[in-house]
């Protein structure tokens, strides 16, 4: 991924729209403006104008840090994505005017539910193969060659209806989960030297059901010092 150090006017704009379509469920499902598009193509999820335009703040030495926990769904500006696996936060890094950052996803790590261990933040690569689309479905005959398979193994062949069983898992097509993939990438947290302020997404691994989830700290311990920020749970 690539993120250009300023912002244009056009990237400007933008983070006005990134408050309002990326901090919500609801919301990030409404349909980006293509400036918006072209710009998270381009450089990356833009940072909101502060740090207090998410709904944490947390201070270490040298920069303010900004988060938002979203559960186990992947904002981006073409709508919601979700992964069963991971639950996500959104960060954005702030500094004084022209300052820079080494960054790096490993900076971070999530304390889930008051544990002694916090959970290592993931690479965005490492989730790709649990992404989907959420309103995704499989086409009719996807459909029909899935229930036929289940009925077929299930009776011996012999065209019974399946008595018991989960039904069979029919993937998407391959180009269309490297599109979410891409869509991953792009708003995930950049890496390397960079000028502030700076945001994205970061992946922790969590299975379960974030209503279990009544106490979550993102942890920062990196070159800009440490930070411990209390996420607001779902």
């Amino acid at each position: 991924m690539r993120f250009s150090p300023g912002l244009s006017q056009v990237s400007k704009a933008g983070v006005l729209v990134v408050a309002v379509c990326l901090c919500g469920h609801a919301q990030a499902q409404e349909a980006a403006t293509p400036a918006l598009k072209e710009q998270v193509k381009k450089e990356g999820m833009p940072a909101r104008a502060t740090a207090g335009d998410y709904l944490s703040q947390g201070k270490a030495a040298s920069v303010t840090i900004g988060a938002e926990f979203k559960g186990h769904f992947v904002p981006t500006p073409d709508g919601l994505l979700s992964t069963d696996d991971y639950v996500v936060v959104e960060v954005g890094l702030f500094g004084a005017p022209d300052s820079r950052l080494k960054m790096s996803f490993e900076d971070f790590s999530l304390r889930l539910n008051g544990k002694k261990t916090a959970e290592p933040s993931q690479s965005d690569v490492v989730v790709f193969k649990s992404v989907k689309d959420p309103e995704w479905e499989p086409p009719d005959k996807d459909k029909e060659a899935a229930k036929a398979g289940k009925t077929s193994m299930s009776s011996g062949g012999r065209g019974a209806p399946a008595a018991d069983g989960p039904p069979p898992v029919v993937h998407p097509p391959l180009p269309l989960q490297r599109t979410w993939e891409h869509r991953v990438e792009k708003v995930s947290l950049m890496e390397g030297d960079r000028t502030l302020p700076q945001a994205g997404l970061i992946f922790f691994r969590y299975g379960g059901k974030t209503k279990s989830l009544h106490s979550i700290e993102l942890i920062y311990n990196g070159p800009g010092g440490k930070a411990i920020l209390a996420l607001q749970p779902e």
